[in-house]
């Protein structure tokens, strides 16, 4: 079981707060045990301010942190006032310091400024709620800011943009460690969507599509019946009833990608939880998902995830 704790800091919005222990608190194994404990601790053990009127006790002070696996900080209201590591509150930057080397620190939405503030981003790529995104990247010229995506993981150091973009985090998280089937336990349990990729943009004040009862939903829906098939952006679009580029500009205010960048996130979203769940040869798992061959199966996973498909079979069935 992986140890979490959550760091509340003076100001922490509620919301944010309450993401770890909801969502990774829901992850459980074939057997219903948990897969994560989470507790929440304060710097000093005793209560902290939230963003709302009213502020919450904790049973756990920063002591805590030196046995976590996984450290979350959610956001408060007050962070993007940090500029560098003197306008910290007291305390934090030493017990970040303090963290073992293989603890996975999580930053949701504005908290990457507390990252950035203590160092952990120094040469790093991370993102964080597009609105601060300009003030971070004037505070903080060492770090890589990617402000339009949803999440980052660096490996040690986990980033994620709004509120909402913290739930797909601790989904990529628990889908990292325990496989999709997990990961979609848990967005099911949740009612959430099940994944969206880090590399997805961001929401940023976009207009709403003209007939928006137009959409391109139920012809998202036909695609996913039909992954097996060589779809063109022409079928999609001639089944929505539209022009191809009038499809592709729907397309992407209602989903953040286009459509092809989508078709190739939902095969990869199919032929991962085949890897895990079938016992498919590759090639037939390519066959099955649209990518027509081994190899280009191969080359797409690679690109998104690192792996092969065989490493990442043997990652989830041993």
């Amino acid at each position: 079981m992986r140890r979490v704790v959550v760091l509340a800091l003076e100001e922490v919005i509620p919301f944010e707060l309450s993401l770890a222990s909801r969502f990774l608190g829901a992850a459980v194994d074939a057997d219903g045990r948990p897969l994560y404990s989470v507790i929440t601790c304060s710097l000093d053990g005793r209560p902290v301010r939230t963003s709302a009127d009213y502020a919450i006790s904790v049973e756990h002070d920063a002591s805590a942190l030196a046995a976590a696996d996984i450290v979350v900080i959610p956001a408060a209201r007050t962070f993007t006032e940090f500029v560098d590591r003197s306008t910290l509150p007291p305390g934090v930057s030493e017990a970040l310091a303090a963290l073992r080397s293989d603890t996975r620190i999580v930053g949701i939405c504005i908290a990457t400024f507390v990252l950035a503030a203590a160092g952990l981003l120094d040469g790093k790529t991370a993102t964080t709620h597009w609105y601060h995104a300009a003030r971070f990247q004037h505070a903080y010229p060492q770090v890589d800011m990617a402000p339009d995506v949803l999440f980052v993981d660096t490996g040690r150091v986990l980033t994620s943009a709004g509120a909402a973009a913290g739930i797909d985090l601790l989904l990529h998280l628990v889908r990292q460690d325990h496989g999709s089937a997990v990961a979609n336990h848990v967005a099911r349990r949740c009612v959430v969507q099940p994944q969206r990729e880090g590399g997805q943009a961001q929401y940023v004040e976009r207009p709403i599509p003209e007939h928006a009862d137009a959409g391109t939903a139920a012809t998202r829906a036909w695609a996913l019946e039909r992954l097996h098939d060589p779809l063109q952006l022409a079928d999609l679009a001639r089944h929505a009833g539209m022009s191809r580029r009038t499809f592709t500009r729907r397309f992407r205010a209602e989903v953040g990608l286009s459509p092809a960048q989508w078709l190739i996130q939902q095969r990869l979203d199919l032929a991962r939880h085949l890897l895990e769940s079938s016992d498919l040869t590759i090639g037939r798992i390519a066959e099955r998902t649209g990518f027509g061959s081994d190899v280009t199966l191969r080359q797409h996973l690679r690109a998104a995830i690192g792996v092969s498909p065989g490493a990442y079979r043997r990652t989830f069935r041993g």
